[in-house]
């Protein structure tokens, strides 16, 4: 069990009952919608050296929605999976995830 910062501080957002926005705030983001894109001013956002862009990852918040199944999975391969700790069905689908995009990436090659 994670122990919790006794400082942290959660906030949880009933997006359903969001104040609606203001008529000056509506035509803000409308006026912002039709601005082209070589017209956005990026002054306060410095551009990204070639060196931090190198170390980005892509997709590094993406939390893919899960799927409850039921799988037949030989014992033995169980019992491994198990003995490795706690988390043994996020190890599961790590394997299969990392044999996934192995097996994605050899497909683009052919």
């Amino acid at each position: 069990m994670k122990k919790r910062n006794a400082n942290t501080v959660r906030y949880d957002v009933d997006l359903d009952n969001l104040p609606p926005l203001t008529e000056k705030q509506k035509a803000e983001l409308a006026a912002l919608s039709e601005l082209p894109d070589d017209e956005i001013d990026y002054s306060d956002i410095p551009a990204l050296s070639d060196e931090q862009l190198k170390n980005a990852g892509r997709g590094r918040f993406y939390r893919p929605v899960k799927q409850q199944i039921t799988a037949r999975v030989d014992a033995d391969v169980l019992d491994w999976l198990k003995s490795q700790g706690k988390g043994y069905q996020a190890r599961m689908n790590a394997i299969l995830r990392r044999e996934m995009l192995a097996s994605m990436k050899s497909q683009k090659r052919t």
